[in-house]
Order: structure tokens, then C-alpha cells, then sequence
């Protein structure tokens, strides 16, 4: 499976986070589909509208990745 990589740093590892401020780690994949690292979690009830860069202090919207 091929993934999106951050515009700043590069790297293809990202976070999301819920209300009460946990994190999800996530990729995406080419196709703009936000999966979890860890099968075993979901997606639920975090904002998928934001993505937290794991490398670097990017932040913003899965439609600014790139795919190098």
C-alpha cells in the first residue's frame, strides 16, 4: 500500500486527536483514506480533519499531503 507524505518533512506518519485530546496515529493512503497504525483502533469519534505531523509541526487537512 502506497501513502501520502508530509509536505514539510516528508515523513508518511501522522496523529489524530479526539475531543478529549487523545491520539490516534495514522497514515493515509493515496486514495485520501486515513487508516490506523494499529488495526485493532478506530476512527471513531476522533477529527479526521486534522492531521498532527509525527516528524515535524505540521498540521493541516489530508488534501495538502503529498505524494513524492
Amino acid at each position: 500500500m502506497k501513502f501520502l507524505f508530509c509536505p514539510q518533512c516528508g515523513i508518511a506518519n501522522f496523529y489524530v486527536k479526539n475531543e478529549k485530546g487523545e491520539r490516534l496515529n495514522v497514515k493515509v493512503t493515496r486514495e485520501f483514506v486515513i487508516i490506523p497504525v494499529d488495526k485493532s483502533k478506530s476512527l471513531e469519534e476522533f477529527n479526521l480533519e486534522k492531521l498532527f505531523c509525527l516528524g515535524c509541526s505540521w498540521h493541516g487537512s489530508k488534501n495538502q499531503l503529498k505524494r513524492y
